[in-house]
């Protein structure tokens, strides 16, 4: 299992909206060479959502080939329809994804008997290890705990990217942890509370940014090193909360941007930032020595 930091990488684009692959490939070189230890792509972050079949395929295709084994790569193949999620799951690990990231059929939702099969159904389609994606505030619905306990149980299924916000359920679902069955923080401004809950890492938006950063607050605190690790979330924390100010990726973007990377603007309904939040994210940025 990958223990770390794994960028939930954003899609950079042209000014026409299309993908721009160049720029991809330069954003996948830096995390190699800045001690990154995963990539997701499509996620939230990488704003799959609004990309079509073929420009996903895309992406995961040119991801795999640039990385070429350098890195693990986790592809976002889930869907609010469990038959669409266990199509793209299939077609990801035949083009050689590592592992499967598969969110909770949002919208629809579901109860808990239709959460356990739809988990079920695609892990079983598949040969490659499945990280479930728990993020109630944006689909609208969550794993039950019990949910978790019988899904962590499955041996397809590694893992849970835990992004809930809630302590306690983190707590609670920790009980279920083994070699065999780890947890991923979801959210940047408790990666060490979760790590300390006996997590193995974060699946990180902060990392598009500070990929060395979020690597060294990770293993340290892995290591044994807890006040580094502490040390390092706390100095980010006002950044990262900065960087949730408006619907992510809208301001890591904009916070590549503001570094010069040039990745790009987003897709309608994604909309530039508020100049007031602009600045504030600007200011925060500045205050961490991440731009002047």
């Amino acid at each position: 299992m990958i223990k770390g930091s794994i960028v939930a990488l954003i899609t950079p684009f042209h000014e026409d909206g299309s993908v721009n692959f160049e720029k991809l490939g330069e954003l996948l070189e830096m995390h190699v060479a800045s001690g990154t230890d995963g990539i997701l792509v499509l996620g939230t972050t990488g704003e799959s959502s609004t990309m079509s079949h073929e420009e996903d395929d895309s992406v995961v295709k040119y991801t795999i080939e640039k990385i070429n084994h350098r890195l693990p790569v986790v592809v976002g193949a889930g869907s609010n329809d469990t038959q669409t999620a266990i199509d793209k799951s299939i077609k990801y690990e035949k083009m050689g994804a590592d592992y499967l990231l598969i969110i909770t059929p949002y919208y629809n939702k579901a109860n808990e008997g239709g959460m356990i099969a739809h988990f079920t159904k695609v892990a079983d389609s598949v040969h490659i290890p499945v990280i479930m994606y728990n993020v109630p505030g944006r689909t609208g619905c969550k794993l039950s705990e019990h949910a978790v306990q019988v899904l962590s149980k499955h041996p397809n299924i590694c893992g849970i990217k835990e992004a809930s916000g809630d302590i306690s359920y983190v707590m609670n679902i920790s009980r279920y942890l083994n070699d065999d069955f780890v947890m991923y923080s979801g959210n940047d401004d408790m990666v060490i509370p979760v790590l300390s809950a006996g997590g193995s890492g974060v699946i990180s938006v902060f990392a598009n940014t500070n990929p060395k950063e979020c690597h060294e607050m990770v293993t340290s605190w892995l290591a044994g090193d807890h006040q580094k690790g502490l040390s390092l979330q706390q100095k980010y924390l006002d950044y990262i909360h900065a960087l949730f100010c408006e619907v992510n990726p809208i301001p890591v973007k904009e916070a590549l941007n503001l570094m010069g990377k040039e990745v790009g603007g987003y897709r309608l309904p994604l909309y530039p930032m508020d100049p007031k939040n602009r600045q504030h994210l600007k200011e925060e940025m500045q205050k961490v020595g991440i731009i002047e």
